[in-house]
C-alpha cells in the first residue's frame, strides 16, 4: 500500500522569546503560518520490518539523523508495529533555513501513518507525538495559523492569516539554531507585540497585521549575517508590504497584496540569491 502526504513549509509572523527556562530551553511566544512552498512524502509499505530513507538531496542523513525516522521509529515502537516502510522525500523547502523543512516532513509523516496504519489519532494525539520529535513539529502537524508558545507543544489555532503573496528568499549560508539562542542577551532584544498580531489576524486586518510582524531573533542572526538586513531593504525598496526573518533564519520573506509587486520583487531578487520563492500563504 502507498500514500501521499504535502509537507508544507513555515514563516513566523510573530517570535518572541519570554525567557529561559530551569531546563535551559527558552520559552517562546510564536504566531505561525503555513506557505504553499511544501515538501512531498510518498510512503510505501515493504516485507522487511526497517525504514528506509530515500531523498532527491544528496546532503541529507537517511538514518536515525532523519527527523522522518526518528517520527517513524517512534511510531512502530508505541504501537508494536511490525510493518516496514519506505519514505521517498521529495524536498523543495530549502534546509536550515528557518522554514522548518524538517519539522513538516516529520509532521507529514506522522499524518500519514495515522492512515495507512488505521492508528485512529485525533490531530491533537498526532501533536503530541510529533512534541517528541522537534519543536515545530507539533505547529506543522496541524500546519495552520496558530499561536504556538512554551517549547513549542502548545498550539492554539487562530484564523487564516490574511491571503497574501509570500516572496521567500534563503541566502547561500545555514544557521545554527542552537548558536543563535547561545547569543540572546534578554535585556537587548526586540520583543514584538503578539497580543496584536493576533488581534490584526483576528480581525482579518492585513494592515495592522503587516505592522506587528516582529521575531526577537532577527537582530541576533542579522549580526552574524549582515546579508539578511540587505535582502529585507531590498525587499521593501522594491515594494513588500512587510519583510522579516524566519525562525532563527537565514531565509527572509516579503508580503504583497498584489502579485504584479510580488512578482517584481521575485525578478529583482533572483539575481541577488540562487534560492529564491514567490508562493501564496495557505488557506
Amino acid at each position: 500500500m502507498e500514500i501521499m502526504e504535502k509537507a508544507p513549509a513555515k514563516i513566523n509572523l510573530g517570535l518572541d522569546i519570554l525567557g529561559k527556562r530551569p531546563d535551559g530551553l527558552h520559552e517562546l511566544s510564536m504566531v505561525m503560518a503555513s506557505i504553499d512552498l511544501a515538501d512531498r512524502l510518498q510512503l510505501e509499505e515493504i516485507p522487511e520490518n526497517k525504514i528506509i530513507i530515500e531523498t532527491n538531496k544528496a546532503f541529507l542523513p537517511t538514518d536515525k539523523k532523519n527527523h522522518v525516522y526518528e517520527a517513524l521509529e517512534l511510531v512502530k515502537e508505541r504501537f508494536q508495529i511490525d510493518q516496514g516502510l519506505r519514505v521517498r522525500i521529495h524536498k523543495q523547502i530549502p534546509v536550515a533555513a528557518g522554514l522548518g523543512g524538517g519539522s513538516t516532513d516529520s509532521a507529514a509523516a506522522l499524518r500519514a501513518v495515522n492512515r495507512l496504519w488505521g492508528l485512529g489519532l485525533s490531530i491533537e494525539e498526532i501533536a503530541g507525538l510529533g512534541a517528541e520529535v522537534g519543536s515545530d513539529v507539533p505547529y506543522c502537524v496541524y500546519g495552520q495559523t496558530a499561536l504556538v508558545e512554551g517549547f513549542g507543544e502548545k498550539v492554539t489555532l487562530l484564523p487564516t492569516m490574511p491571503q497574501c503573496w509570500v516572496v521567500v528568499v534563503k541566502p547561500r549560508m545555514s544557521v545554527s539554531t542552537r548558536i543563535i539562542f547561545s547569543q540572546i542577551v534578554m535585556d537587548e532584544i526586540h520583543h514584538p507585540n503578539i497580543s496584536a498580531l493576533i488581534e490584526a489576524i483576528e480581525a482579518q486586518d492585513y494592515q495592522k497585521m503587516t505592522e506587528h510582524l516582529g521575531n526577537s531573533m532577527e537582530a541576533v542572526t542579522i549580526k552574524k549575517h549582515p546579508v539578511i538586513q540587505q535582502i529585507k531593504d531590498r525587499m521593501i525598496r522594491y515594494g513588500a508590504d512587510a519583510a522579516l526573518m524566519s525562525g532563527s533564519g537565514p531565509t527572509v520573506y516579503g508580503l504583497c497584496q498584489k502579485k504584479s509587486r510580488a512578482q517584481h520583487i521575485y525578478n529583482a531578487l533572483k539575481g541577488f540569491c540562487e534560492e529564491v520563492y514567490l508562493v501564496r500563504t495557505l488557506k
